[in-house]
């Protein structure tokens, strides 16, 4: 079939493919270092616990068979080797048929972490990380020219990112409608980065353009994704532009960048074309990229559907693979930050008098000097849902009572989830928890106190508790 494949392509299948074998990395990385203290057999949310009460149809996943924080790991370190394989080049270097099983084996192997991650997987970048590594399968490699129905797919994902985004604002919170939503987002997105302070201070007419122009590129830009080239690459392009204006705006682990490489796949054809066209694809190559898109085709009637709807969700996955997935973001707009600063003392019994001593984490807002830092693509799982906690307990119900009690134990695992542990020596006896009111210092403040932030205590999130209080409470 002529048609089915286009050398134009080589250029755009080979960015994606090495920018998400980079954020597959990534990801994979996370989990070795994040998951024994949330998910781990000692975790605040146990992979054990919740594979006795969820069937595998409902979250399939390898652990289901068999846990250990031994195996998880091997698991992971797993993902780690055969990303970094593929990001150097291993998958270009091998048969089609074995590149295919790469692909699918980095698919599966995050597939089985993320339906057992519970909360700390419950996030939109996942699902489409899964969603655009279940395409990579089908893309090929060096042998052959990319299929064209994939990389058409490609660009139906990024305009769901894209456009899903665009219309849960415009349907979601009004200050998107009115263009004052920025005078806002850089102070109290989840997690900000070292630039999000000057982001913040730009001057309010700026942030109104700013304003406009993303329901430019996420309503107006992503149509024209599905035009002729050159007029889609240029939109793609648009989007990367966009885009890395995140990336330095604040901390949204590999959700920007893995929106980057979508745009990349379209944007590439703009660069030119390889010297000599590249061989046909098999024709066995060809039935499964023609199955796989019908595939995709079917269950993309509910995404597409809950694009057109009032009642729009964002973020939801419709069936267990995570195949074809609803992506929006911030269609709500918090106009004040609170943060839960989580102290510890010595004391046994407290009053007045008592000495605490913050915990700080790595990228969660804490001591008022501290400049943001800049994380992503790396997730911060503790960090991000410490923030969901701030704005309602119901977000830590099931894990922050288990998470004092480590903090009670000064247990390893959990301190390495911390950027400090002010009780390096003996565990504290007790740990409370108050929630602060956070805001950006003002140019002046900042001359005159090196703070970034300034805050005044809100109210008590925890009161004071120690070991013995715990156990009757887990």
């Amino acid at each position: 079939m002529a048609w089915f494949s286009d050398s134009g392509y080589w250029l755009g299948r080979l960015v994606f493919q090495r920018m998400l074998a980079a954020l597959y990395l990534v990801a994979f990385l996370a989990a070795v270092r994040q998951f024994r203290a949330l998910i781990g057999s000692r975790g605040l949310l146990p992979v054990p616990d919740f594979v006795a009460r969820v069937p595998f149809r409902a979250a399939p996943s390898v652990f289901h068979w068999h846990y250990s924080d031994r195996f998880f790991a091997l698991w992971s370190w797993c993902g780690v080797a055969l990303s970094a394989a593929v990001v150097a080049g291993a998958a270009d270097a091998v048969p089609l048929w074995a590149a295919m099983l790469m692909w699918a084996a980095l698919w599966g192997l995050y597939l089985s972490i993320v339906n057992v991650g519970q909360t700390w997987y419950g996030f939109g970048w996942e699902s489409l990380l899964l969603e655009a590594g279940s395409l990579a399968v089908f893309l090929g490699n060096d042998d052959t020219a990319p299929p064209v129905l994939i990389m058409w797919l490609l660009r139906w994902v990024l305009f769901r990112v894209e456009f899903g985004a665009g219309l849960i604002k415009m349907r979601g919170d009004s200050c998107w409608r009115d263009l004052t939503c920025l005078y806002y987002h850089h102070e109290t997105q989840p997690m900000p980065g070292p630039l999000s302070w000057f982001f913040h201070h730009l001057p309010r007419p700026l942030h109104r353009v700013e304003t406009a122009a993303n329901h430019v590129a996420q309503l107006a830009v992503p149509v024209l994704l599905f035009t002729p080239q050159p007029i889609a690459g240029w939109a793609a392009a648009a989007m990367v532009v966009t885009q890395l204006w995140l990336v330095l705006s604040g901390n949204f682990a590999w959700l920007n960048w893995v929106t980057i490489a979508l745009a990349m796949s379209a944007a590439a054809p703009l660069w030119g074309r390889p010297s000599a066209p590249l061989a046909a694809p098999p024709v066995w190559f060809e039935v499964l990229v023609l199955l796989a898109t019908a595939g995709v085709l079917v269950l993309s009637y509910r995404p597409a559907r809950n694009l057109l709807t009032r009642q729009q969700m964002m973020n939801t996955s419709y069936e267990s693979l995570h195949l074809v997935n609803s992506y929006g973001a911030f269609g709500t707009i918090t106009r004040v930050r609170r943060e839960i600063v989580v102290e510890g003392t010595a004391d046994a019994v407290t009053g007045p008098q008592t000495t605490w001593r913050a915990y700080e984490f790595h990228g969660k807002p804490g001591d008022v000097r501290r400049l943001p830092r800049q994380f992503a693509p790396y997730h911060l799982r503790l960090d991000w849902l410490m923030w969901f906690a701030a704005l309602s307990p119901a977000y830590a119900r099931a894990w922050f009572v288990p998470f004092v009690a480590r903090l009670l134990e000064n247990d390893r695992d959990t301190l390495r989830l911390l950027r400090t542990n002010p009780f390096p020596d003996l565990p504290p006896a007790r740990i409370r928890a108050r929630v602060f009111r956070y805001r950006f210092t003002t140019w002046r403040e900042l001359r005159e106190t090196g703070a970034w932030w300034h805050r005044t205590e809100e109210r008590e999130f925890l009161a004071p508790v120690g070991r013995s209080a715990l156990h009757g409470r887990r």
